[in-house]
C-alpha cells in the first residue's frame, strides 16, 4: 500500500522559479499598480526598489536555511527556531494570508472577464475561474508545476512585450498621440506629487505584490536537487521581479499622466486603449487574466502545502497530512475550496469594494511572516552543522535591517487611519491565533 502521507518530488527547478514568480506577478502589479500610482505617483518606483531589497534579504535568509536543513519548508524552520507556539501562529497566519490572496486573485480574474462579459456578475465569473484552478491543483504536482510554468511564461513574455512596446511609444519609434513623455513624469505635481509620505504609504500594496517569493520555501520539499537549485532560483527571481515591477511602472507613467490612472480597468489595459493599437487591449486583458489565474494557482498550492506541513509538525490536525494516490493533499485543497466559496459570496454581497478591502490584509500578514523568517535565520545560524555554500552577506546586519525596516513599516500602517479595516482584521486574526496557540495541545516537535 502506498504511503498516503508523502508529497511527491515532482517539481523541477524551472517549475519552482516560475511558481515563485507566478505568486508575485499577479493582481499586485496588474491591478494593484493603479492603487500605488494613485498613492505615490511616479515616485512609487522607489517604494518598489526598497521593497525589492527587503525581499532579497528575506529570500536569501530562507534559501540559506533551506540548504542547511534539507526538506524543511518555512513552517518547519519556524518550528525548529521558536517551537510549537510561534510555529502554530506563523503557520496559520501564512495559510490565512494565502487564502485571502487566492480569493483576491480569483475575484480579479472575474473582473478581467467582465471586460468581455460586462453584464455577467463578478461572483459567477470568479466561481468559474475557481473551478478551473482547483481542478488543476487536484492533478499530480508535476502537472501543476508544468501548468504554472506556462501560465507564468505567458505573463512574463507579455510584460517584456509591454515594456518594449511602451519604450518604443515613449521615444517615438512607434507613432502615437503622446506629446511630451517627460511632462508625464514631472508635470502633474512632480515626481513626488504626494511627498515622501505618499511614497512610503504605497508600501502596503507593494508588500502584497511581492508576497509570494517565499513560495520557494514552501515548494522546497517537492523540489529535486533543491540545495543546488535554490541559490540560482533566488537570485534570478529577485532580479526579474525588480525588472517586471519597476520598468512597467515607468512605462505607464511615461505614456499617461499618473493621475489619469482610473483604478477601474488595469493601467496596462488603459495604456493600450490610449495608444489606439487595434486589438491590443483585448490581448493585454487576456494576458492579465492568465496572470491572476496563475497567481491563484500558486495560492491554492501554497495553502494546501502549508496545511500539510503543519499537520506533519503537529500544529494542525494529523488528518490534514493525508494525500491522494497522486501525492496531492486532498483535504487541504478541499478546505481551501470552501474558503474560496466564502470569498465568492463576499463578491456577491459587495462586488465594488471586496477586492480593495481584501488586498490590504495580506500586506500586513506577509510582513509578519517575513519578519519571522528573518528572525528564524538569526536564531538558527549558530546551529548549522555544516556552513552552507549560499549565505546572507554582511550577516547579521542585513537580516537585522530587514527585521527593523519591516517592523517600522508594519507599525506605521497599523497606526494609519486609512488602513483601519485591514489593520483591524489583521489584529483580530493574530489575536485569535495567539489565543488558540495556548488552547490547542502541543503536537510532536520536529
Amino acid at each position: 500500500m502506498e504511503n498516503k502521507q508523502e508529497l511527491k518530488k515532482g517539481l523541477l527547478p524551472r517549475h519552482v522559479q516560475f511558481i515563485a514568480l507566478a505568486g508575485m506577478i499577479g493582481t499586485g502589479i496588474f491591478k494593484g499598480s493603479s492603487d500605488t500610482l494613485n498613492i505615490a505617483g511616479p515616485s512609487v518606483v522607489f517604494t518598489y526598489l526598497f521593497g525589492g531589497l527587503l525581499l532579497f534579504i528575506v529570500m536569501a535568509a530562507l534559501g540559506e536555511m533551506a540548504i542547511s536543513f534539507p526538506n524543511f519548508n518555512v513552517q518547519h524552520l519556524v518550528n525548529k527556531a521558536f517551537g510549537f507556539r510561534v510555529s502554530f501562529i506563523v503557520g496559520w497566519l501564512y495559510w490565512v494570508n494565502w487564502i485571502i490572496v487566492t480569493v483576491v486573485e480569483l475575484l480579479a480574474a472575474g473582473s478581467f472577464l467582465q471586460f468581455w462579459f460586462p453584464l455577467t456578475p463578478l461572483w459567477l465569473l470568479s466561481l468559474i475561474c475557481a473551478a478551473l484552478i482547483v481542478g488543476i491543483n487536484l492533478t499530480q504536482v508535476k502537472y501543476y508545476g508544468e501548468m504554472e510554468f506556462w501560465f507564468a511564461g505567458i505573463k512574463i513574455l507579455a510584460l517584456i512585450a509591454f515594456i518594449i512596446l511602451g519604450i518604443f511609444l515613449i521615444v517615438g519609434i512607434i507613432p502615437s498621440s503622446i506629446q511630451d513623455p517627460i511632462s508625464n513624469y514631472i508635470g502633474h505635481g512632480g515626481f513626488f506629487p504626494n511627498g515622501i509620505s505618499g511614497t512610503l504609504s504605497a508600501f502596503l500594496v507593494v508588500m502584497f505584490s511581492y508576497g509570494g517569493a517565499e513560495l520557494i520555501g514552501v515548494a522546497v520539499t517537492e523540489t529535486k536537487d533543491a540545495d543546488r537549485a535554490l541559490p540560482k532560483i533566488i537570485k534570478g527571481t529577485v532580479f526579474r521581479v525588480a525588472i517586471f515591477y519597476i520598468l512597467p511602472i515607468l512605462v505607464i507613467c511615461g505614456i499617461m499622466p499618473w493621475n489619469e490612472v482610473s483604478g477601474v480597468d488595469s493601467p496596462f489595459v488603459q495604456v493600450f486603449n490610449i495608444t489606439g493599437l487595434p486589438g491590443a487591449a483585448h490581448i493585454m486583458n487576456f494576458v492579465l487574466l492568465t496572470a491572476v489565474l496563475s497567481a491563484a494557482n500558486s495560492g491554492i498550492y501554497a495553502t494546501s502545502r502549508t496545511l500539510f506541513s503543519m499537520a506533519q509538525s503537529g500544529v494542525a490536525p494529523k488528518g490534514l497530512a493525508k494525500t491522494s494516490n497522486n501525492g496531492v493533499p486532498l483535504i487541504g485543497i478541499t478546505i481551501t475550496t470552501i474558503c474560496i466559496l466564502v470569498g465568492v459570496f463576499l463578491a456577491y454581497i459587495s462586488p465594488s469594494q471586496v477586492i480593495s478591502y481584501l488586498m490590504t490584509i495580506p500586506g500586513f500578514t506577509i510582513m509578519l511572516v517575513w519578519i519571522c523568517i528573518c528572525a528564524a535565520q538569526l536564531k538558527l545560524r549558530p546551529t548549522y552543522k555544516i556552513k552552507p555554500h549560499f549565505q546572507v552577506i554582511w550577516f547579521p546586519y542585513t537580516t537585522i535591517l530587514a527585521i527593523v525596516s519591516l517592523s517600522i513599516i508594519f507599525i506605521g500602517f497599523m497606526l494609519s487611519p486609512s488602513n483601519l479595516i485591514g489593520s483591524s482584521v489583521c489584529l483580530v486574526i493574530v489575536g485569535v491565533l495567539i489565543a488558540l496557540s495556548f488552547m490547542v495541545r502541543k503536537g510532536e516537535k520536529l
